[in-house]
């Protein structure tokens, strides 16, 4: 009997041995297939942190913000659309030379560091670059307003490197309708129309984040190029205007485009997001109130409140990366695999969900999708190859 105990003992701690072994290799491979992916961003605003107060350097580690160089290395992250985000809170007087300086910035980051960050200017770009053991970076542009209703405006934002253009912000602008303002022209207006016409010719992509339904279905009949929504979740499990609808997902599909998922929690959890409405309110209420020690100065105050304002957005039950993914399966289920990919929304957003703080933390969502049972070729198209094949159709 002792003898026969000794036996089962030993069975059982091979079995331990065997099954902790197999676990290693499972995360060996999946950290092999992460870090042999191309893995592409279709949104940052990591752009606003290299202009005014902040004025960063992205080789340099930083404790604050999602996004530096040594991070996205640890990370994984090969491409990056560097969105140039223009608040119309700003003087319109203002607009142009705004978007002009995050556009130098992007690019004087590309020239202080030659060897690990280079400006792509058409989709076969990417691919060379990141094959060269660089970063892709291809600069957009978010708001639509930032063309001060100018096609010229638009060109030359173009001859400046410029290749894609998210058509609104949260603002409704004077030729497209948002999805979180005021309906004026329900959907694009002739102006809108022409917008887009142009960004085709030029081989600019056309970003549908922010948007209307009205102007999505608007910009689907207007484009000849596939479409990118680059970060926005799906509405029918975060019912907030951001997210797209099942209708809006199928046409995307017909226009043969991509919708890569937000970080954010309040699109990934509708819990969170009226939580998060209410502490911006009172964000906004008090800036109103104490705008007045500062000069009137809202962006002073803005960022004077934004440390108590931080602490409690920190405070909120945050979403999880298993809940962002539950967001991908639904994509996936209702219009397949070719057609999601990943949009951060990092340095835009206060915090991601749950393990997924800052870009270094890029890993768990392959071990997320790997332990779903996603296969190796369907998890290269999410983390990149998707939107890959978009920004290749389109940049020319």
């Amino acid at each position: 009997m002792k003898r026969a105990g000794i036996t089962l003992l030993l069975i059982f701690a091979i079995s331990c041995l065997s099954a902790f072994l197999s676990c290693g290799q499972a995360a060996d491979e999946t950290r092999d297939l992460h870090f042999t992916s191309l893995i592409f961003d279709a949104h940052c605003d990591t752009a606003m942190r290299l202009v005014g107060e902040e004025r960063i350097d992205l080789g340099e580690r930083h404790e604050s913000g999602h996004m530096d160089l040594p991070r996205m290395a640890e990370g994984g992250l090969d491409a990056q659309i560097f969105a140039c985000f223009l608040s119309p809170e700003l003087p319109k007087e203002t607009w142009i030379k705004r978007v002009l300086q995050m556009i130098d910035a992007v690019w004087e980051q590309a020239n202080r560091h030659p060897n690990r960050l280079e400006v792509a200017l058409k989709g076969t770009d990417v691919r060379r670059i990141v094959d060269g053991g660089k970063v892709a970076a291809i600069i957009g542009i978010e708001g639509g307003h930032a063309i001060m209703d100018d096609l010229c405006v638009l060109r030359n934002y173009y001859r400046l490197g410029v290749r894609c253009m998210t058509l609104t912000w949260n603002n409704t602008n004077n030729w497209a309708d948002s999805s979180t303002d005021t309906m004026r022209w329900g959907g694009l207006n002739e102006l809108g129309r022409k917008v887009v016409g142009e960004m085709d010719r030029l081989g600019m992509i056309i970003d549908c984040s922010h948007v209307s339904d009205s102007t999505l279905f608007d910009v689907f009949e207007t484009t000849t190029n596939p479409v990118l929504i680059s970060h926005s979740c799906a509405r029918a499990l975060a019912d907030v205007a951001r997210n797209v609808s099942d209708d809006g997902l199928r046409a995307l599909k017909e226009n043969g485009g991509v919708i890569c998922v937000n970080y954010f929690p309040g699109f990934i959890d509708k819990v969170y997001f009226e939580q998060a409405v209410k502490l911006w309110e009172e964000l906004r209420a008090d800036i109103d109130k104490f705008a007045s020690r500062y000069g009137g100065d809202r962006g002073k105050t803005r960022r004077e409140l934004r440390p108590a304002f931080r602490e409690k957005m920190a405070a909120v039950r945050k979403p999880t990366i298993s809940d962002l993914i539950d967001h991908i399966d639904y994509i996936v289920g209702i219009i397949g695999i070719d057609h999601v990919g990943l949009g951060s929304d990092f340095d835009g957003i206060s915090f991601g969900p749950e393990g997924l703080e800052d870009v270094s933390r890029l890993p768990a969502i392959t071990e997320e999708l790997a332990r779903r049972g996603y296969s190796d070729g369907d998890i290269r198209k999410i983390l990149g190859g998707n939107l890959l094949r978009l920004v290749e159709r389109v940049c020319r």
